[in-house]
């Protein structure tokens, strides 16, 4: 499966609302914009190089328009998918110390496991916060 074919996966079974998808190229989808619109979320993905424009007033269009003129960096800053280098700094995190992949084989056992590494990474990353007075 591609990666664009795991977003409604990823946000169908979700109870809070999400405010903003800051997702790579692979996500450049008709489809995916569709959903994140049905969820009333901001789409944060630029555009795969060499596309073309959507119908008129397409929120995508204004990234394409900053492809096209040079300008993407400025509008990943405008547009917040800056932030997304967090997230991806995070799962790198997990991933160097916890293991990139889940022992168990049942989904509540999986999702438990990976609560446990995330409680032991928070665990080990607080250690190495300076204590202020």
């Amino acid at each position: 499966m591609g990666d664009n074919q795991v977003l409604p996966a990823l946000l169908n079974p979700l109870r809070r609302k999400v405010n903003q998808v800051s997702a790579d190229g692979a996500y450049d989808t008709k489809d995916c914009y569709q959903l994140l619109k049905q969820k009333q979320t901001i789409a944060s993905i630029p555009p795969r190089k060499n596309v073309g424009y959507w119908e008129n007033g397409h929120i995508r269009n204004k990234a394409v328009d900053a492809l096209k003129a040079g300008n993407l960096s400025e509008w990943k800053r405008e547009s917040g998918y800056h932030k997304r280098s967090l997230s991806e700094t995070a799962m790198y995190r997990y991933k160097t110390l916890i293991g990139n992949r889940l022992n168990l084989r049942c989904h509540d056992a999986q999702v438990a496991e990976v609560l446990v590494g995330v409680k032991a990474l928070n665990k080990v990353i607080g250690l190495g916060m300076p204590e202020r007075w």
